[in-house]
């Protein structure tokens, strides 16, 4: 079952967080999230599932940026949200996906006890101009039933920022955040 927007407001501040809350985002099943002032794009050509892989950052002016097809970017929510007791979903808003751009590739489904800002898995059909601060999509809430075992990874809990993969953690456990090819922002390592 969907919470309506009713019920997502009377579990707010406590099985529902969400920071900065703007009450005119509030749907009739849904809360739109908006989109923050930066993207993300791999510097590879190839990416490694199994290495962490250079990325770059690229501020969002006020007057728009254009993405274009064939290049995946990661952005992220302005809002921090927080769900307990229920499963956080999101999905693209369809006056965002009729102009061909998708907010999530595959990752739609949070889990109980997600903590953070949401990564956008963003791609365009063809180029589309996007602006900070966009509703860019919306935010679902299940009920969930049985025994609740909260979220507790540490890949991706408590994020403050837009988070490339981390799935080289799983598949190679020596890996280290601290690898200087890990990220690159505008000419520094980070």
């Amino acid at each position: 079952m969907i919470l309506s927007g009713d019920e997502i407001q009377k579990h707010l501040g406590s099985d529902i967080i969400i920071d900065p809350f703007d009450e005119s985002n509030l749907n009739p099943n849904s809360y739109n999230l908006t989109l923050h002032d930066e993207i993300m794009i791999y510097e590879e050509v190839v990416l490694d599932m199994r290495q962490p892989n250079r990325v770059r950052r690229i501020p969002i002016p006020e007057h728009g940026l254009v993405l274009n097809p064939t290049q995946l970017y990661l952005g992220r929510t302005a809002e921090y949200t927080e769900t307990h007791n229920l499963v956080p979903m999101i999905e693209g808003r369809s006056s965002v996906g009729r102009l061909g751009l998708f907010v999530h590739a595959t990752a739609g489904f949070g889990d109980v006890g997600f903590r953070g800002h949401w990564t956008l898995e963003m791609f365009a059909v063809q180029p589309v101009k996007i602006y900070p601060g966009v509703s860019i999509c919306q935010l679902f809430f299940h009920q969930i039933k049985g025994n609740i075992v909260e979220y507790c990874s540490e890949k991706y809990q408590n994020s403050r920022d837009i988070q490339p993969s981390l799935l080289y953690r799983e598949l190679n456990p020596d890996a280290t955040d601290e690898d200087p090819q890990l990220v690159f922002e505008f000419g520094r390592d980070r």
